[in-house]
């Protein structure tokens, strides 16, 4: 008893003399630097170094100068030097030194002499090649081992590994305590997460009531035939114009029954939702994307002292986003045709000739076997119970958009346009209002009218939200993936591979090949906008200028430039296994992930390729953007009667 006693009296006077007495706890006693900046960069990679002045209380030590001496360092401009003794002045003591780059990878240590004070940092320097080994694997183990799960947990561990110094074990706990955790915890992502399954609850209420079977079978007496059927689910995607999540969840749900009936693959569906999602969100002048837009660009024309309004720039570069035009086009024309071909044709004379809307073994990752169930015969098919809920999420979400807009802007409301209003608006709040609205308004529609009981519908609700489950996993890995890229980064790493090339007449091409190399390898196309508008925007208007070319077609160049941007940061997004948007195209068909995006790459990269021969590379030499998309829509309907085929027609 006395033992244990005068342990704990001894415990206690050890966190007394640590926590209390302790000289580390104490300030130091002379004035340091505080440094701002990752434990790692790349190789070659320009990066910044933010230095903040202390004084020995741990205040910012106001104007000052110091001096830095940075061994092995290689700036930007390429100067070699063993080492480099610079001094800077502090303003309010705060130095942000930008545009460093270390031309060979290893460990660094930065001396900084502050106020005759010497103090060291430690920099690890990486590989660049480094940072596209995680998109890399994961992409090429999604589409040959076609276990998506997989692939991208793959991806995830070996980007954590190479961050936590090359350690495998220590880089898979990262993945389970940082990048999921992280991924869970970001707001806009749970509000994505509670959108989606609370709209997948909504659709499974509308099965279970009905609803769904009542659609088809109304929608059947316009439109009985592949052709309606193609065209009806195209028309759809274009009216949900407002915002690419909406768009996806509620066309791809609400068409799959009826296009299944038409036996039109689910690989089908997938693509047309896909293709009318974020294209068209990225063109509509009013849209939740149009906001995020236009500030990037205005924030790029302030640096630049510019005088342009950025949303007429914006306005002013809709045909100049070739791709998302030609994608919507093309899903336009392949619905008059009939015509297919690759592995999308394959999938086509499967589902016309056999009825199979899935190929065997194809693992679906939304299970819609317990929504899309046949009905009992005492079970009415009504399609206004299916159409009221779908059009109360669409009103609440503009009506949202409008009101929740006015009340962020507060008094400067009453003298801005509609679309600022609507930009203004913070859409993943909005989307969750909408989600909520329609499942409430499926639930009383079906029970106001006897078709099924409280506990019944609160059921089908939750057999709708379960099917959304693996979906909802995938896309907690494809967030987690994107924050390795980000971390690792790999944006940067790729403009830096191509920055040696640019030139004012093909800056719109190798805008959109870049772009669109982001996008793929991140997954992610605001992300791919945010940091390559302020980098090529600036580009495009000072090469032109040093180029000495006419007003017309410098203009030419930068709305080319802009347009590569949103349109090749699109292409890159919707064709990556791994992006979020692709992932909810095919968790709202109810499509096998890697069969989405296998048969959907083909037709993405046809419409690529001829964006980038009649649309990217004539802009930069001022050809008529009109006349280029004209171009553009004839190639694309000559391949699609050289190479394309009728499923129908084919024994």
């Amino acid at each position: 008893m006395k033992r244990g006693l005068l342990v704990l009296l001894f415990l206690i006077a050890v966190f007394i003399t640590h926590w209390v007495v302790s000289p580390g706890l104490k300030p130091p006693a002379h004035p340091y630097l505080k440094v701002e900046q990752p434990s790692f960069v790349l190789r070659d990679v320009p990066f910044d170094l933010t230095l903040v002045a202390l004084t020995p209380t741990g205040e910012t030590d106001g104007d000052c100068q110091s001096e830095i001496i940075i061994k092995r360092l290689d700036f930007a401009d390429k100067q070699d030097v063993d080492s480099l003794a610079l001094k800077f002045n502090f303003e309010s003591g705060r130095l942000v030194v930008k545009n460093l780059a270390i031309p060979d990878a290893g460990n660094y240590k930065f001396e900084f002499d502050f106020r005759n004070i010497r103090s060291t940092y430690s920099l690890r320097v990486l590989p660049g090649f480094l940072s596209l080994l995680p998109p890399i694997l994961a992409i090429v183990v999604a589409l040959i081992a076609r276990r998506v799960l997989i692939a991208l947990f793959c991806g995830i561990w070996l980007g954590a590994g190479i961050v936590s110094n090359y350690d495998p074990l220590t880089g898979f706990l990262r993945v389970l305590d940082t990048y999921l955790i992280q991924s869970l915890a970001h707001p806009d992502h749970v509000a994505i997460i509670m959108f989606s399954m609370t709209l997948g609850g909504m659709v499974g209420v509308i099965s279970k009531s009905g609803g769904t079977r009542g659609i088809v079978d109304k929608i059947t007496q316009f439109a009985n035939h592949r052709r309606g059927g193609l065209l009806v689910t195209w028309a759809l995607g274009l009216l949900i114009f407002f915002d690419d999540y909406a768009n996806t969840l509620i066309v791809g749900n609400t068409m799959r029954p009826f296009t299944d009936k038409l036996k039109i693959s689910r690989e089908k569906l997938s693509y047309i939702v896909d293709s009318t999602a974020a294209p068209v969100a990225s063109l509509f002048p009013i849209s939740t994307w149009v906001g995020f837009q236009i500030a990037l660009i205005a924030g790029t024309f302030e640096h630049l002292h510019l005088q342009e309004d950025a949303y007429l720039i914006f306005i002013e570069s809709i045909p100049y986003a070739s791709y998302s035009v030609l994608a919507i086009l093309f899903v336009f024309l392949n619905g008059i045709t009939l015509r297919d071909f690759g592995p999308m044709l394959k999938s086509e004379i499967r589902a016309a000739h056999s009825g199979k809307v899935l190929r065997d073994g194809a693992l679906p990752i939304t299970d819609s076997s317990g929504i899309d169930t046949e009905l009992a015969e005492d079970v009415p098919r009504r399609w206004f119970n299916a159409l009221i809920p779908i059009f109360t999420v669409i009103i609440v979400t503009l009506l949202g958009l409008y009101f929740n807009g006015k009340m962020l802007l507060g008094a400067t409301s009453e003298t801005v346009s509609f679309r600022e209003i609507i930009s203004a608006a913070n859409s993943f709040h909005v989307l969750m209002w909408a989600a909520f609205s329609g499942a409430i308004m499926a639930i009383m529609l079906a029970v106001t009218q006897k078709i099924l009981t409280i506990p019944q519908a609160i059921e089908a609700w939750l057999s709708g939200v379960k099917a959304m489950v693996l979906a909802m996993i995938i896309l907690v890995l494809a967030w987690s993936i994107g924050q390795v890229c980000e971390d690792l980064m790999t944006a940067q790493y790729v403009i830096r591979l191509t920055e040696s090339i640019l030139s004012p007449h093909y800056l719109p091409l190798i805008t959109f090949i870049i772009s669109a190399l982001i996008g793929f390898a991140t997954g992610t196309s605001w992300a791919t906008m945010a940091i390559l508008i302020p980098i090529v925007v600036p580009i495009a208007y000072q090469l032109a200028l040093s180029a000495a070319l006419s007003p017309p077609l410098a203009h030419s160049i930068l709305l080319g430039t802009i347009g590569a941007v949103l349109s090749g940061s699109v292409f890159g997004d919707h064709s990556s296994p791994i992006s979020d948007t692709t992932i909810m195209s095919s968790m709202a068909s109810a499509a096998d992930h890697i069969d989405h995006v296998r048969t959907q790459l083909p037709y993405a990269l046809l419409a690529a390729v001829v964006a980038i021969l009649t649309g990217y590379l004539p802009a930069g030499f001022g050809f008529n953007i009109y006349f280029s998309l004209l171009l553009g829509a004839i190639l694309l309907i000559l391949v699609l009667f050289l190479a394309g085929k009728s499923a129908v027609k084919i024994k």
